[in-house]
Order: C-alpha cells, then structure tokens, then sequence
C-alpha cells in the first residue's frame, strides 16, 4: 500500500518536510519512490507538484491527514493557500457576558417589531 506523506529534514527545532509517496511499509526516512514536493511549517512555505500528487491518489495512495490538508489548501501553482483561523476561546464569564448582550439585542428588536405594526 502506497502513503503520501512527510519526510522530516532540517535541525533540532527548526524541521522542514518533504512530500514524498512511499510504501506505508518503510520508514519514516526510507528511500521514496516520488517526491512531491516541500513545506516548511515554520514559515507555512510550500511548494508541492498538485497534478501529481492527485495522480498518485487516483492510482490508489493514501494521504496521511496532514498531507490531505495540504493538498486540499494548495493553489494551483503549488504554494501554500494559508488562512489564519479566527477562532478565540472565550472564558465562562465572556461567554455569559456575549449570551445577556444577544438576548437583550433580541429582545429590543423584538420589542421594537411589535411597536412598528401597531403604529401601522
């Protein structure tokens, strides 16, 4: 069974991958049948040959779920499609806070609704 997934390169610290398509079989750093392309986490560069690794998936290799993400957030000409997540964990307080904010803006609009036919 064929995988596509990374083979880490670079110092302590400070890693860098390759893409490569490999038997799921060998080691992490066994000799790769294709490499695909590079990324570099640090500075979310990359640069990945997409054709062909949608090639290799159609003939049956699995992405590891990390290449999977990759391959799906890459752009035509190989490079990264990098979108910073928005998601901000609130704690319990903010969380009530937000919550008495929403139901008292609904309550107003509401409020505000039935006035508006009645002056009709």
């Amino acid at each position: 069974m064929l995988k596509i997934r990374l083979t880490r390169l670079g110092a302590k610290k400070n890693p860098t991958y390759r893409v490569v398509v490999v038997n799921s079989t060998s080691k992490r750093d066994g000799k790769p049948i294709e490499e695909l392309g590079h990324y570099n986490p640090k500075t979310k560069e990359m640069k990945l040959d997409l054709a062909s690794a949608q090639d290799w998936i159609k003939k049956g290799a699995q992405p590891t779920e990390t290449v999977a993400f990759l391959i799906k957030n890459c752009k035509e000409d190989g490079t990264l499609n990098y979108v910073k997540k928005e998601t901000t964990k609130l704690s319990k307080k903010a969380q009530a806070k937000a919550a008495a904010e929403a139901e008292a803006k609904a309550a107003a609009e509401a409020q505000a609704a039935e006035e508006a036919p009645a002056e009709a």
